[in-house]
């Protein structure tokens, strides 16, 4: 059986669902089944190509949902799920049991374990550290800003390895079966990791002084744009390191494919009842999406443009300059 998995680029919890799938899928529905993982990016309209759903089953998790036909397995947690007309209802009608949506999972691999566990009878205790890091990930639920900065800690240069340098299919193979099997901390210390790990941890520490030269803070609202820079990804935390107090943050780069990356956050050290927009909805205005703390934005390279228009505009409804309707 071939098995197309389609998953969040650039995210240790879109990689992590992948893991938590492949061994369900392995230990309850196919223990032959030939699984292939492509990474998708949040963009305006249907982000899919045909040849994603030509396989016998098809999965997405972390990710939109979509009516094309093959689609198999779905687990989602984004607000942002459901932006095509009749995408919800579509979902709402589906009576197969292999779809699933929760907005308030703190994470997509958390709630893959969950439904797993409770309606096919898998047991996720062999992968309990990986549950515990990927929902501490997604979730941003670090005790300050240092420790996902910093990267101390073995999982969190495995977050970066995610975001950062994991983007050969075969490189997201091998990282997925290792996050089956493997200690974090063994998986860490895998040359594969280390070589990729190597000349992003370089530029991470270079990242942070540029990125603090570049903010600017007003009515508690950090921004930075960074489209003279060449394509590569940033640590989203970097501007709470420098600016712990803000409360909300937007900002432009162009992400390691090319495309022009729109990133906007709540800052997760603060009270989450003050929060006052929902930055998911914010971003589907422009084609993006996410979750009403954290949502994003892809635009092609020719879309400059548009991009720094939609930065204007997300930032001066949370400054309360402009009304978001």
């Amino acid at each position: 059986m071939r098995v197309n998995v389609l998953h969040h680029a650039a995210c240790f919890d879109g990689v992590s669902s992948c893991a938590l799938f492949t061994a369900f899928f392995e230990r309850c529905v196919s223990a032959d089944a030939r699984l292939s993982y492509f990474a998708k990016q949040h963009r305006r309209g249907d982000p899919y190509a045909d040849g994603d759903f030509d396989a016998d089953q098809a999965a997405v998790l972390d990710f939109r949902y979509t009516m094309r036909d093959g689609l198999t397995w779905f687990f989602d947690h984004h607000q942002s799920a459901f932006q095509l007309p009749g995408e919800r209802e579509h979902f709402d009608a589906d009576r197969s049991g292999k779809k699933f949506y929760d907005p308030t999972a703190p994470s997509c691999t958390g709630y893959i374990a969950k439904i797993a566990s409770e309606q096919f009878g898998f047991d996720v205790s062999p992968h309990t550290e990986l549950l515990h890091w990927a929902q501490m990930v997604d979730s941003a639920d670090f005790p300050d800003p240092q420790m996902p900065v910093e990267l101390a800690v073995p999982p969190l240069r495995l977050m970066t390895f995610a975001e950062q340098a994991l983007r050969d299919p075969d490189t997201i193979a091998q990282f997925v079966r290792d996050l089956i099997t493997r200690p974090l901390k063994d998986i860490a210390e895998a040359q594969y990791v280390v070589d990729a790990l190597a000349p992003a941890l370089a530029r991470h520490a270079e990242d942070i002084q540029l990125i603090k030269s570049r903010l600017s803070l007003d009515a508690g609202v950090l921004q930075y744009m960074l489209l003279d820079q060449p394509p590569r990804a940033y640590n989203k935390f970097i501007p709470y390191y420098h600016h712990p107090k803000a409360r909300y943050l937007v900002g432009v780069s162009i992400g390691p494919e090319g495309k022009i990356k729109l990133s906007a956050g709540y800052n997760p050290w603060l009270p989450p009842a003050e929060r006052e927009h929902d930055l998911s909805a914010l971003c589907e205005r422009f084609g993006g999406g996410g979750h009403p703390y954290v949502g994003g934005i892809t635009f092609d390279a020719d879309r400059e443009q548009q991009a720094i228009a939609a930065h204007a505009w997300i930032v001066d409804v949370l400054r309360g300059h402009r009304a978001p309707s």
